[in-house]
């Protein structure tokens, strides 16, 4: 029994040192700690969150129809005119300025505002003594829409487009989100399930080896076959080669998680996260009504999709309103003024004592208006693929929330029964054990009963690293993933 024992305790040995030769730096993790580092490094949410900024500021430059234009210009023009029966020659000269203030207004008025004064002077066969005037006018004018136009024009559009946007790129941030929490939760639970997995080959190395070993000293003392040693040493080789194919899982999983949590690999390259968590399979009330309710409400894809169908309706209200004919009342008003120089000019428009003034309407019609018609109907036909399009999703949402609290369930139900199974598998194999001891069994049976156990323990890890996956997924299907983690992330 020493040299048992020895023996056991070197094939312990040897095996945490096959395991980890070098063993590198540890980062102790909880799930909270690897959500707070993905939301701030992950490439994924990083560059999605630049959508809400680049529609806000589209947002901005669509309200920017609304901004008036000024203009201001100055000329100068000489002319020298006259026939060869003309005595003396005309000469004629202009100083001139205009400027002008011009926009539009949300409901569909579109205003000026102009001032412009010139000064002429020059000489001519009848004035010898040459001449000298200037005149100009300051005023106002506006037109404004009483059919096309009026509820719905371009500008509105545009903003209105620009609106439905922004709301669109924040569910597409809020999206990038729950995708990204719910991977680093599955590559989270999946990194533990790897190394409890290591741990169960681990296991099931240290058994084969006790068990060559045992064989090895019966072999000697005459009580067993060389023969069965071999198979005892064909245990050995396939239980390491299945440590290194754990080991090598485990530095995938590794690598995954890093990936979603970091923007500098290269500075965690030689740490290893180690997770605060363990697996276990709380089992946790689940209501498919509740679930579909959260889903109707909660998934961004859905609202975005409510939201296009939105913003077609606003685009078929400006189309109906492209239908009806242009009529416009006009009107302007505004003051001259006339003197010899540019002073005299607006000293009368400070007086306003020449005042000007106009108003009326004015009416047109396409004859067929078949452009406007037949672009309406195209949109109402997009409207209607809109709203299918929406129900389609709606039924998809409720099959995938069905689907995945079936398969939580399921993983309940697994989980249950894989540790079941390995209680038994356990029992078979000391039971096993102890029959061989007393000549009553094969090696045969003994590492395949130690085969059962090695699969039994990694069924029930498996079985409880996807209870707790199949909860981060019924939340994905649900939108509630940012609740349920209580994670208060501005979706801007």
């Amino acid at each position: 029994m020493k040299k048992i024992g020895a023996s056991l305790i070197l094939a312990v040995a040897l095996t945490a040192a096959f395991a980890q030769t070098n063993p590198p730096a540890g980062r102790p993790m909880s799930l909270q700690d690897c959500f707070a580092a993905a939301l701030k490094n992950n490439f994924d949410v990083r560059i999605e969150r630049y959508e809400p900024l680049k529609s806000q500021l589209d947002l901005h430059a669509a309200y920017a129809g609304y901004d008036p234009t000024f203009s201001l210009s100055g000329t100068h023009s000489h002319n020298e005119a006259g026939g060869i029966f003309t005595n003396g020659v005309p000469v004629s000269d202009q100083n001139a300025f205009n400027s002008g203030l011009n926009g539009s207004l949300p409901w569909g008025m579109t205003y000026g505002l102009t001032g412009n004064v010139a000064e002429n002077y020059g000489s001519s066969a009848s004035l010898p003594g040459g001449y000298d005037s200037s005149g100009g006018q300051v005023g106002v004018n506006v037109t404004q829409p009483l059919l096309n136009g009026f509820w719905m024009d371009a500008t509105r559009l545009a903003i209105s487009a620009a609106k439905n946007n922004l709301k669109l790129s924040e569910q597409g941030l809020r999206n990038q989100l729950i995708t990204t929490v719910t991977a680093v939760e599955n590559a989270y639970y999946e990194l533990i399930y790897a190394r409890e997995n290591v741990k169960v080959q681990q296991e099931a190395l240290v058994l084969a080896q006790t068990q060559r070993d045992q064989d090895r000293q019966r072999v000697q003392i005459g009580s067993l076959a060389p023969l069965d040693v071999q198979q005892d040493e064909a245990q050995v080789a396939q239980s390491r080669a299945n440590l290194i194919a754990a080991q090598n899982t485990l530095s995938v999983d590794q690598n995954a998680l890093k990936n979603l949590v970091t923007d500098q690999y290269a500075q965690w390259h030689d740490e290893e996260i180690q997770p605060l968590a363990t697996l276990d399979a709380a089992r946790q009330p689940l209501d498919v009504q509740d679930s579909w309710s959260k889903g109707m409400t909660l998934r961004p894809d859905l609202i975005q999709t409510k939201l296009n169908l939105e913003q077609q309706g606003i685009q078929l209200k400006y189309d109906r309103n492209q239908i009806f004919p242009s009529l416009d009342l006009t009107a302007s008003y505004g003051y001259n003024g006339a003197g010899r120089e540019f002073s005299d000019a607006f000293g009368q428009y400070a007086t306003a004592n020449r005042p000007y003034y106009g108003y009326g309407a004015q009416f047109s019609v396409p004859l067929s208006n078949a452009k406007a018609r037949n672009l309406y109907q195209a949109d109402r036909a997009v409207e209607h693929q809109y709203l299918l399009k929406l129900k389609q999703l709606e039924q998809n949402v409720l099959v995938q929330i069905d689907n995945a609290v079936k398969a939580a369930e399921s993983a309940w139900e697994s989980a249950d029964a894989t540790k079941q199974a390995r209680i038994y598998a356990e029992a078979a194999l000391d039971a096993e054990q102890k029959k061989y001891a007393v000549g009553k069994s094969t090696t045969f049976t003994v590492l395949q009963l130690q085969n059962n156990l090695t699969s039994a323990r990694s069924q029930e890890i498996r079985a409880l690293a996807n209870c707790n996956q199949a909860l981060a997924n019924l939340a994905a299907a649900e939108g509630s993933t940012l609740q349920r983690r209580n994670l208060d992330v501005e979706a801007k």
